[in-house]
């Protein structure tokens, strides 16, 4: 067997300089290494592959280099670098935290710490994967980690920073690492192809960063893995054989399809992905990342946001020029309930064909929608029309200059009334509304208005039959706003009403109104009272609406129960104690006195 050593270690930065993607970091440590403010414990935080480890073994190097470059870089001559670049330095101790996590690990760190090193000015410490760290051993950890020697330095690495406790936190210097941009991360894999002598194309090289999803260890494994598929040249057909993904041409051809409205090209195009093996919520994903491209190909500013290769870019640009934003945005709508409700259905296969023929119908529901809008306000504009031209027909014909013929409008549309009442308005009929009457009330108006929509029919008429009631109720004349009419409205009520308790509770109000602040004073006795009458939300409503008044205010009065009343609702005590039984019984016979004298009975006294 060869020595194959992966890309990923092969290629691991040694340099600050050659880092990818994490400029903001390298700059900053450089600069303190420079002016000498260094911390004492360093937190490197970020997803897996950007480079955190990287970084702290390139720092633990520039710190024990006996020569540093004037740009803060390893020299690799001195005895200490070429001693890290053979895994044999003294001062540099690497530990996992994921497999030495107890406290006895930490104990037996920190006894190594208390060693000064025998050559070289630092000892430096990298924990990786610090927050696998258990409780304890956190805790042995904090006073070391705050008040370590001079010459100590604690490098600590972590994915997930929120489950290190604060009081760690607090004594270290974090750096939040980025993720690896997809241009970083092709340029970085152009470089290596150049190196190792492999012609690749761009866009396969853009498929395999967007694969790798920020981590730069994760497209060197991709990499490689496809370097041993397709050898020395690498091309954009084995990558998205090879990484099992979905041409781009199949989510181009599926949005040429829902923009002409073709369904059956649409089922066919998916059951050719369902061919090649791929899930229908993968390729609903898919086609949703698409309709994101092309919305964001649509402003000048946004594009930037496009994570694609140059040719790529292009039929972006020019697709998104041929689909309305109303198109796309109507289309990402059912994509994501297609996705939401994708686990849960039994015909999976149907369920996104379903979802597909309703992009298809996109643009005439949106059509549909466009005229029933629009639709109320053109018959209003055309029955207002209508009147205008009546109008104008009873004032004084006319008749354009440039034409011979007389107008025949009216004979047309009206037909004369009958000679009995010598009325000249005509008759409205299906086609033209009646002639506005100003004499005519307002209930008048809405009713020959209904009469005509219902006839001619149409969203009109039912809007008009919606509104019918509510203008008559309107029109109604107000009732005086009087104690008596207010006492005849109440007993109306009372007598619509089932219960007996409540019948008496509503007859035992007193009613009083005052004209002035529009309110209703209503005396009752005890809070019963109140809440049953304060509950009847439809008789406070009729109240407003027979008397207009709807900021009628109703004002509660409780008068306490009289002494009749209280004694006539007051119940009996029952009798307990024994001198309590005889009184009781005493005043029910009195010739019990009599009896208790004959036998010299003593009267029973109450126990303490």
């Amino acid at each position: 067997m060869s020595n194959f050593v992966v890309s990923a270690r092969k290629y691991r930065p040694i340099r600050f300089d050659s880092v990818v993607g994490q400029q903001h970091v390298s700059q900053t440590l450089k600069n303190a290494i420079q002016s000498d403010h260094l911390a004492q414990a360093f937190l490197f935080c970020g997803p897996r592959g950007v480079g955190k480890t990287t970084c702290a073994r390139i720092l633990a190097k520039v710190l024990n280099c006996e020569s540093p470059t004037s740009d803060t870089e390893p020299c690799d001559e001195c005895p200490s670098c070429k001693a890290f670049n053979k895994n044999t330095s003294l001062n540099i101790h690497e530990l996992d935290a994921a497999s030495n996590n107890s406290v006895e690990h930490i104990r037996s760190l920190i006894e190594q710490v208390r060693f000064a090193p025998q050559s070289g000015q630092y000892k430096i410490y990298i924990i990786d994967e610090v927050h696998m760290l258990s409780q304890a051993a956190f805790n042995a950890f904090l006073k070391t980690l705050e008040e370590p020697p001079s010459y100590a330095i604690f490098i600590l690495a972590t994915t997930e920073k929120h489950k290190i406790i604060p009081t760690i936190l607090s004594r270290c210097q974090i750096f939040d690492f980025n993720r690896i941009q997809v241009p970083d991360m092709v340029s970085h894999l152009q470089k290596i192809c150049i190196e190792e002598g492999i012609e690749a194309e761009e866009e396969a090289l853009n498929i395999i960063a967007q694969k790798a999803d920020g981590a730069l260890r994760d497209s060197l494994s991709i990499f490689d893995r496809i370097v041993s598929f397709s050898g020395k040249k690498i091309i954009y057909q084995d990558v998205i054989e090879n990484l099992n993904i979905l041409d781009y041409d199949y989510f181009f051809k599926v949005v040429d399809a829902i923009v002409s409205e073709d369904s059956a090209n649409l089922l066919a195009l998916f059951d050719n992905i369902l061919r090649k093996g791929f899930d229908g919520d993968i390729f609903m994903n898919g086609l949703a990342l698409h309709f994101r491209n092309l919305l964001v190909c649509q402003d000048e500013r946004t594009i930037p946001l496009l994570e694609v290769s140059g040719n790529i870019k292009e039929r972006y640009a020019q697709q998104s020029k041929l689909v309305p934003s109303s198109i796309i945005l109507s289309a990402l709508s059912i994509i994501n309930d297609c996705d939401v409700n994708y686990k849960m259905a039994y015909n999976k296969r149907l369920h996104v064909e379903l979802a597909l023929i309703r992009m298809a119908h996109i643009q005439r529901a949106i059509h549909a929608q466009t005229l029933i809008a629009t639709a109320p306000n053109t018959e209003k504009k055309n029955a207002d029309n209508q009147q205008t031209v009546v109008l104008q027909e009873e004032k004084a014909p006319y008749t354009p200059k440039t034409s011979t013929e007389p107008v025949k409008t009216v004979e047309k549309t009206y037909t004369p009334t009958p000679v009995e009442k010598k009325d000249t308005t005509p008759i409205p009929t299906e086609e033209t509304p009646p002639p506005k009457d100003e004499n005519e009330s307002a209930a008048e108006k809405a009713f020959t208005k209904s009469k005509f929509a219902k006839k001619k029919g149409g969203l009109l008429s039912k809007l008009v039959s919606e509104v019918e009631d509510e203008d008559s109720v309107e029109e109604t004349p107000a009732i005086p706003f009087t104690v008596e009419n207010m006492q005849n409205l109440w007993n109306k009520h009372i007598d619509s009403l089932e219960s007996p308790s409540t019948k008496s509770l509503f007859k035992a109000a007193i009613l009083n109104v005052d004209t002035e602040k529009e309110q209703l004073h209503i005396t009752v006795t005890g809070s019963r009272g109140q809440d049953a009458i304060d509950r009847s939300n439809e008789l406070k409503q009729e109240i407003k609406l027979k008397f207009k008044k709807p900021n009628l205010e109703f004002v509660f009065h409780i008068e306490a129960p009289s002494e009749e009343e209280i004694a006539k609702n007051k119940k009996p005590q029952k009798p307990h104690t024994d001198k309590q039984k005889y009184i009781h019984f005493l005043q029910m016979n009195p010739a019990l006195k009599e009896f208790q004298k004959r036998f010299g009975l003593f009267p029973p006294k109450d126990k303490k």
